[in-house]
């Protein structure tokens, strides 16, 4: 977990001034994809109302864009080995500011859902992978490293915490429409600042990408969160979509164990999940985004809806959320000097449930607002402190040499959590919009973050070597 990676030729540590150079860019990408995420909650009933659909509508299109991003991950993740890490990159920027600028436009919910939720959902599966690479392979100590990703998680964090707040903002004074520019200009920006990136490894164009296998997998991943969307409107159908999802990742599973036996280069190989600690880690990663996502939709719709807040009140709500993030994620690097990682995820998880039980005991007893800040403080905290680590845990399991194919899966399982996230939460509380409604959610999200605490208290209380040999 902690132990540092083979180098593959020569490579520095970049020193303070290059390494902000690295990482503006790298960061300010995960906080647009992360805002991208989160901030279409607070524009709820204006897209409802402008488009002349629903808040499921606004739901599905939400949901659309994370489980894309879940689904490409791992193809994503396989093609920086091939293309390179800044092509990739590059690339994504791109198909993901043509789909920002095309919601901006749109007419429809159909042309909503094919900017953001596809394009924009292709573009962070292209450029997210890379992020994670190039700052796992640029920052090579535990230290420099957790500083590192303490930023570009806190960059993350924040756009997730944030994003109902600036999005609020800008639909209020401007319109809905305006937040897809605000994504366009960022876009813009971190191009522009990209140009000078180095990619430490060169693209590998003889590594073999299996295309058939990249569209199981994605199969198999829409059909299961399309399950869970179809659950307040047919059982039936919600039954046949999970099975149908279940038998075609055992299908997509099956095939890469024939590739591997054959001596062909699979989509993912199996022995990524060899690894115990990195296996643990994907588990807090799915539940840490399962309950950031669950809580951003539940607690966005019900201020909306039932409470009757308008964009600009539930972004300001939110706030306390970001406060507490951002404040321990800046401080990944002192707290990673003191504690392990497993101490910092089993904390984290704790500080998380703990503040889902006082949202919905403060929730309940006041009709006011800020009955919601202390709860979202305490998640927001608990959610900076484990973010790190647990991204920390799963990237440092592995070289260099695998780090194309572990970083898309374990983006892929981060972004499934937050389709989880807002499929099963928006689920519940669009079955029925009222206090009970949003308690149930609450409570389901509050059992996955004491799933996750349980996966932590598994993880090794001391750091392993590396798992570098398990080819």
């Amino acid at each position: 977990m902690t132990g540092q990676s083979p180098p593959a030729g020569p490579r520095t540590q970049p020193r303070a001034g290059s390494g902000r150079r690295v990482l503006a860019p790298l960061a300010l990408a995960q906080f647009i994809c992360s805002f991208a995420g989160s901030n279409m909650n607070v524009m709820i009933n204006d897209i409802s109302h402008d488009l002349d659909t629903t808040v499921q509508g606004v739901q599905v299109a939400i949901t659309i864009f994370l489980l894309v991003m879940a689904a490409l991950m791992i193809p994503g993740g396989k093609l920086t080995d091939i293309l390179g890490r800044k092509r990739c990159f590059l690339t994504g920027l791109v198909v993901y500011g043509v789909g920002a600028a095309l919601s901006a436009v749109s007419p429809g919910l159909g042309v909503l859902i094919l900017g953001n939720s596809i394009l924009e959902g292709v573009g962070t599966a292209l450029l997210i992978p890379p992020v994670y690479i190039l700052t796992t392979l640029l920052f090579s100590d535990l230290t420099s490293r957790a500083r590192a990703f303490g930023i570009v998680m806190a960059a993350g964090g924040v756009g997730a915490a944030a994003g109902p707040l600036i999005g609020g903002l800008i639909t209020s004074a401007i319109s809905w429409r305006a937040a897809f520019v605000f994504q366009a200009l960022v876009i813009v920006l971190i191009i522009v600042l990209s140009v000078s990136l180095d990619d430490p490894l060169p693209p590998d164009r003889s590594r073999h990408f299996d295309s058939p296998g990249a569209v199981l997998s994605a199969a198999g991943l829409v059909l299961i969160v399309s399950g869970i969307l179809a659950a307040d409107n047919n059982l039936w159908l919600t039954a046949a979509l999970l099975a149908a999802g279940a038998l075609v990742l055992v299908w997509f599973l099956r095939r890469v164990r024939r590739q591997e036996k054959a001596g062909q280069e699979p989509l993912l190989s199996t022995g990524l999940f060899r690894n115990r600690t990195s296996n643990l880690g994907l588990i807090t990663q799915n539940a840490q985004w399962l309950v950031l996502m669950g809580t951003s939709f539940t607690v966005a719709a019900f201020l909306q809806v039932v409470r009757g807040y308008d964009a600009v009140q539930t972004g300001v709500i939110f706030t306390a959320a970001t406060l507490g993030l951002l404040a321990s994620s800046l401080a990944a690097e002192r707290l990673a000097k003191q504690w392990s990682q497993r101490s910092l995820i089993m904390a984290g998880f704790a500080l998380a449930v703990a503040g889902i039980g006082v949202l919905i005991a403060l929730v309940a007893g006041s009709s006011g607002p800020w009955a919601f800040a202390p709860g979202l403080l305490l998640i927001g905290l608990g959610l900076g402190v484990m973010l790190t680590p647990s991204v920390n845990v799963v990237q440092s399991a592995f070289p260099e040499q695998r780090q194309g194919e572990i970083s898309g899966l374990s983006r892929s399982v981060s972004n499934l959590g937050s389709s989880f996230g807002t499929a099963i939460a928006g689920t519940i509380l669009v079955a029925g919009l009222s206090k009970n409604a949003y308690a149930a959610a609450m409570a389901v999200l509050a059992v996955v973050g004491l799933g996750g605490l349980t996966a932590a208290a598994f993880l090794p209380r001391t750091p392993e070597p590396v798992a570098g040999r398990h080819r």
